[in-house]
């Protein structure tokens, strides 16, 4: 495990949601030097610092993958230690005991059980088929490492979720983002600084689901939703006069339409009166480090 610490420009895209001062985790994955951490924490990053508990030493983003969430960062300077074993999130069932480490030593190190595996939707255009969910929770959750009883890298932490349902009852749990995402696309992000599949279209909006409606909560600016005309307050009723439900929903039809570039037709309920706005997509990495959310 190694500490991360980033600095992020003032006008990078992500500085308002994020901040410009980030601190998280990451793992060794390969004896190379290679560290595998949860992407917000280096996204835009201007300057990235790794550390173990005896030294610091500079780093830099070797690449980062959107669809996953995943990021991958290098030392500049030798940074002595092993790396962790890849083990597999598949291979975790409800109700397996699990360590959650951070880079702090063993006084970060918490035993945890799984308590879900589902899918997830994050409101910033983000969809994976079947997060990880844990408790106890771990309080410096960022790049953590979730750790099967052999000692394997099964997932990296992304959120700390509150209210969270467990046969019925409420609950404070961690959701990890599963190894499997990234193992298959290592060294096509090394080679490339991201995968080379067709990136996603991205409409450059975070979207609140309230189990009711689909409410635009925020639109980055000079991004396809706000040239576009979306506007925060804004309802998502469908996509090219089809419904939608949920989130995951709502994206995966985004997605299903093409790839980056692609013209998204959205049904919008604005104060009470519908309306449809036409939304040229882009690809989320050329927006990077511009703009404002507003």
């Amino acid at each position: 495990m190694v500490s991360i610490t980033a600095h992020i420009p003032d006008d990078a895209m992500s500085a308002g949601l994020l901040g410009t001062e980030r601190v998280g985790h990451g793992v060794r994955i390969r004896d190379d030097g290679l560290i595998a951490t949860i992407g917000y924490v280096v996204h835009e990053a201007e300057n990235v610092w790794i550390g173990t508990r005896s030294t610091v030493v500079p780093g830099f983003v070797v690449g980062y993958d959107f669809d996953s969430g995943f990021a991958l960062v290098k030392p500049s300077l030798p940074l002595h230690g092993g790396s962790m074993e890849l083990g597999s999130a598949s291979d975790l069932v409800v109700g397996d005991a699990v360590s959650v480490m951070s880079s702090s030593g063993n006084e970060q190190v918490i035993e945890a059980r799984v308590i879900a595996k589902q899918e997830f939707a994050g409101r910033w255009e983000y969809v994976i088929d079947q997060a990880l969910f844990t408790s106890p929770p771990h309080d410096s959750w960022s790049g953590a490492a979730l750790v099967d009883r052999n000692g394997r890298l099964c997932g990296l932490g992304s959120l700390v979720i509150q209210g969270f349902e467990v046969n019925g009852a409420m609950s404070t749990v961690n959701m990890f983002v599963p190894i499997d995402l990234l193992v298959p696309i290592v060294d096509e992000i090394c080679a490339h600084g991201r995968r080379l599949a067709p990136p996603r279209p991205w409409l450059g909006m975070l979207v609140h689901d309230d189990q009711h409606d689909l409410t635009v909560v925020g639109v980055y600016r000079n991004c396809p939703a706000d040239k576009a005309g979306l506007r925060p307050g804004d309802v998502i009723v469908g996509i090219d006069d089809e419904p939608v439900v949920g989130l995951a929903n709502m994206f995966r039809r985004v997605w299903s339409m093409g790839s980056a570039g692609v013209d998204v037709p959205l049904n919008v309920l604005r104060n009470a009166e519908k309306m449809e706005l036409r939304v040229r997509s882009g690809d989320r990495a050329g927006f990077q480090r511009k703009g404002t959310l507003q």
